[in-house]
């Protein structure tokens, strides 16, 4: 099966492939871990609206270059703006939640691949997908609160739905990684694999969606949507409100500015 590069969506944020009937969108930010800036996330619903409205394109991959999959929003951006209490949380949410949306809205479906750390936005884009899989030296990080902030882009809700309550909440407040082979145990994640045969098995599953039932499957997304996930406009809405309001919060200042000279946050609850 050869291989072959598909212009659509591609740029130099997001680099797109196609095999046969599966497209993989890699983020290809690795000087930066792939970290979701306002680029790599417009470039990203671009391509996932490609792939989409392709009908030769039977299931997607989304994966990272280099050593991460994301770790998620690019904070060494939105510090300074942060510090100064003028960062604009509802510009940063309403390009990271269409890029959710269409995930779970796109009539095929969606593995993504974890091939490294996956933290903050990066691991709510990681558990959006339909099947989670992980290389076992990847770990998942909601890191929210280490910065005086809230789960977004999906999070609080895909979490506690694969995990429930209780280890949702000790992901979200005590901000803890979970490393894939605890991820896939918890059941977080489908499969860890060793990092050896990680991009093998992907692709190995990857062909086996493509070469199924794809109405069907569009069907089983529909059926678990409505079940699980019938409020995640009203969670993502949520959860825009709550970071508009914590914005200014001196929490949040005190969490960016730590973040900015490299120290520990002294948090006063405020």
């Amino acid at each position: 099966m050869a291989i072959v590069a598909d212009s659509s969506g591609a740029t130099e944020a997001v680099k797109v492939s196609r095999d046969d009937a599966v497209t993989t969108i890699e983020l290809n930010k690795p000087e930066r871990m792939n970290a979701l800036g306002l680029d790599l996330t417009s470039d990203l619903a671009a391509a996932l609206r490609g792939a989409a409205e392709d009908d030769g394109v039977r299931a997607v991959v989304i994966t990272g270059a280099g050593k991460a999959f994301s770790t998620g929003a690019d904070l060494k951006a939105i510090a300074g703006p942060a510090t100064a209490g003028e960062l604009d949380t509802d510009e940063l949410l309403e390009a990271y939640n269409p890029v959710i949306t269409l995930i779970r809205e796109m009539p095929k479906p969606v593995i993504t691949a974890v091939n490294g750390p996956a933290a903050g936005a990066g691991a709510s884009l990681a558990l959006a997908g339909d099947l989670v899989v992980a290389a076992e030296s990847a770990y998942f990080l909601l890191a929210f609160s280490g910065i005086g902030f809230v789960p977004d882009s999906g999070a609080s809700l895909f979490v506690p739905a694969r995990v429930g309550f209780t280890r949702a909440a000790e992901m979200a407040l005590l901000a803890g990684r979970v490393p894939a082979d605890q991820a896939a145990e918890w059941g977080l994640i489908n499969y860890a694999w060793p990092d050896e045969s990680f991009a093998g098995n992907t692709a190995e599953l990857a062909r086996k969606l493509s070469q199924g039932a794809t109405r069907a499957y569009a069907g089983i997304k529909r059926e678990l949507n409505t079940w699980m996930y019938g409020q995640l406009a009203n969670q993502l809405k949520l959860e825009m409100e709550i970071q508009r309001d914590l914005a200014k919060s001196p929490d949040f200042i005190e969490g960016a500015k730590a973040f900015l000279d490299k120290r520990p946050a002294k948090f006063t609850g405020r």
